[in-house]
C-alpha cells in the first residue's frame, strides 16, 4: 500500500482519483488488481473535515494498493492521472 497527499487538496485528489483507468476504485486491500481510494470522499465522507483530520485523513490523501498488472501499465496510468489532476 502506498499513501500520499496530492498537491492542490481535495479537488486535485478527486481529479486524480477520477482519472485512474487501470486502478479499480475500491476501498478494500489485498487484491491481485491495483486499487485506489480517496478516503475523504469515500470511507470517511460521513465525517466532518475536523473528524477526518483527527482520524489522520487529509483532503489530499490517496491510497493505492499495487496489483500484479505489468509495471509499465501501472506507471502509465499513474502518469496520466497526475497529468489530469493539474
Amino acid at each position: 500500500m502506498l499513501t500520499f497527499g496530492i498537491k492542490g487538496g481535495y479537488d486535485q485528489a478527486e481529479k486524480f482519483y477520477d482519472a485512474l483507468k487501470l486502478f479499480k476504485r475500491l476501498v478494500n486491500i489485498g487484491d491481485a488488481k491495483s486499487l485506489a481510494c480517496h478516503p475523504a470522499s469515500t470511507t470517511h465522507r460521513q465525517l466532518t473535515e475536523e473528524e477526518q483530520a483527527a482520524a489522520g485523513v487529509t483532503q489530499d490523501l490517496l491510497r493505492l494498493c499495487i496489483g500484479i498488472e505489468h509495471i509499465d501499465d501501472i506507471i502509465e496510468d499513474l502518469e496520466q492521472a497526475f497529468a489530469a489532476s493539474k
